[in-house]
């Protein structure tokens, strides 16, 4: 049985192109992927992997440990460990589990799991059909995002694949928070898409209560790959740990790809092959990573132990480098704003620490503000969130003031870099509500306060009582709270507006 959730909104009619893929040795998940945006249908799949056969419990375990197969969705779990927890529940609860494939690829700079859904599906569909076998599980799941990308592709490969349970496509929406675990299992249970107010392990209880095998499109295409393979032979790549890795590498590169390259391929060669100029500094791991100065970034090497040595991170497989032509911290503060606007909104860190965070950064940025604002008001949702959103967004903007310290002085002393802020960093052009924000108008506004009284989330007083807005657009969720402080205000002075770009 092959169906579309029921519960979800349309795909967009016209999707967006995903970029070229690019091969440094030999190709594994991207074999057979040669020439302009070529898909494999199931004949073309299996002459270019073969056939796959089953594996039992035993045998799924052995493999993904002897191959130390991890998520390649950011977070690097154990895929063995993910197992084991879920044939223990399935053992206290003798109810059978269900396999998610998360396919979802919220944040902007993502585009590995797009390029396997809309070339490669049929190897994302191997590695479900693998844990499926082996957890003799009721049900997988296909999640995607609604923006229309792999969607038709991957419903094309379930109509021509046999697979040993019955499965279903879900759309989700296409936002930072999507990919969260927590949040995934949400909205495939047809409840808000966003993270749970608790914490709570989809091996006990995920989609429709069931022990759910939750893992990323890329670490089921990793986990066929390797079981055709088998250990040894697909250990043969691959220097610090086994195997390839898949990077989305785009930012200022002249030449943006997803690359598939052995574990353990120098940065260097990975930079040059997508024509990435002088900047100054890379961030691996996505929006929620780090930021390593150029010429250390250079030295460093694609594992999860090589970047961390080099203070990056692997995460999901994310390259953003930056070049001169544009402000750094402006850059930075683009995306804090849009991370502060994605938040789920359900805890203080992210309604109230997130957008103090990106004031924080738009006031550096503008040359009024402190970095050690930035700093405090980044250690005030640390460790606090219902996610790990908070401490991501804190973690990008602080490793910002270390990579770009020269810019920062240049900032604090100036007020401005002397360069513009081009959008290097890709974020959405507009928030779902159209990018508006708050506005005041300054020849009205005789400082009542009553809008941050009934606006808190969105509105601070300067020392002299003044709102103090900066430049964050307005979340949808607080848009209605935006409203409200509009209406109490007796002066009249606050609108809310869509800049023009």
């Amino acid at each position: 049985m092959i169906r579309l959730g029921a519960r979800d909104r349309p795909a967009p009619a016209a999707p967006a192109k995903v970029p070229e893929v690019l091969t440094l040795g030999p190709p594994r998940l991207t074999a057979g992927l040669h020439g302009p945006q070529r898909r494999l249908d199931l004949r073309g799949h299996l002459a270019v992997h073969g056939p796959l056969g089953p594996l039992s419990a035993t045998g799924l375990i052995e493999l993904a440990e002897r191959v130390k197969l991890a998520g390649r969705g950011g977070a690097g779990f154990p895929f063995a460990k993910k197992v084991r927890a879920v044939l223990a529940s399935v053992d206290r609860r003798t109810v059978a589990p269900a396999v998610v494939v998360n396919a979802t690829e919220g944040e902007p700079a993502a585009w590995k799991d797009k390029v396997l859904l809309t070339r490669a599906p049929h190897l994302i569909l191997d590695g479900a059909a693998l844990v499926a076998w082996a957890l003799h599980a009721a049900e997988i799941v296909i999640s995607v995002a609604d923006d229309g990308i792999g969607e038709a592709s991957m419903l094309a490969a379930l109509r021509e694949q046999p697979l040993p349970a019955p499965a279903r496509l879900v759309r989700v929406p296409h936002r930072f928070i999507s990919g969260e675990g927590g949040a995934l299992v949400q909205g495939v249970n047809g409840l808000p898409h966003i993270p749970p107010g608790i914490k709570r392990r989809a091996s006990d209880a995920g989609v429709d209560g069931r022990p759910t095998l939750l893992s990323n499109a890329e670490t089921f295409a990793q986990l066929a790959v390797a079981a055709r393979l088998g250990p040894a032979r697909y250990a043969e790549l691959g220097e610090d740990e086994p195997g390839t890795v898949l990077l989305s590498v785009t930012g200022s590169a002249a030449r943006p790809a997803v690359v598939e390259c052995a574990a353990g391929t120098p940065v260097s060669a990975v930079l040059d092959a997508c024509g990435v100029p002088d900047g100054p500094a890379v961030l691996f791991g996505g929006f929620h990573g780090r930021w390593v100065p150029l010429a250390k970034a250079r030295t460093a090497t694609f594992s999860r132990r090589g970047l961390r040595a080099a203070g990056g991170s692997l995460g999901a497989g994310i390259v953003l480098p930056l070049d001169h032509a544009t402000c750094p911290l402006g850059e930075v503060a683009r995306v804090v704003r849009y991370l502060a606007a994605e938040s789920a909104g359900q805890c203080g860190p992210c309604r109230l620490g997130l957008p103090d965070l990106a004031r924080a950064v738009d006031a550096v940025v503008a040359g009024t503000g402190d970095p050690a604002a930035v700093r405090a008001a980044a250690g005030a949702v640390v460790g606090r969130g219902a996610c790990s959103h908070p401490d991501g967004t804190a973690g990008f903007a602080t490793s910002a003031l270390e990579a770009f310290a020269d810019d920062l002085h240049r900032h604090v002393t100036a007020g401005t870099c002397g360069r513009p802020v081009r959008g290097t960093l890709p974020i959405p052009g507009t928030t779902p509500n159209g990018d508006r924000r708050l506005t005041v108008d300054w020849s009205r506004c005789d400082a009542h306060g009553l809008c941050a009284d009934v606006a808190p989330d969105l509105i601070r007083l300067d020392t002299n009582g003044f709102p103090a807005l900066g430049d964050a657009p307005i979340p949808p969720r607080l848009e209605p709270l935006a409203r409200e402080a509009i209406a109490v205000c007796p002066a009249l002075a606050l609108r809310l507006a869509t800049p023009k770009h």
